[in-house]
């Protein structure tokens, strides 16, 4: 069983790329991707803690209604 690790920036936006979220787009406070009709706004830290990463990836879930276990995030290199 996996447990939650710290992430690099780079690393999770490429991975919600993989789970169908577009782009990295300039908002006024903060930059945000879009899974269809929802955005995502992505705080500027260059590594996100875990409460930080479980706290987004729980926004995430919601917008494609879809459960992201520590294996499957992990997977998804």
């Amino acid at each position: 069983m996996s447990q939650w690790r710290q992430c690099k920036r780079r690393v999770f936006l490429r991975r919600l790329r993989k789970l169908g979220f577009e782009g990295l787009y300039s908002g006024t406070r903060h930059q945000f991707m879009v899974y269809k009709q929802h955005r995502l706004a992505i705080p500027s830290n260059t590594e996100y803690s875990v409460p930080q990463l479980r706290m987004m990836l729980g926004e995430v879930e919601q917008i494609p209604e879809r459960r992201i276990s520590a294996e499957d995030w992990e997977r998804l290199k």
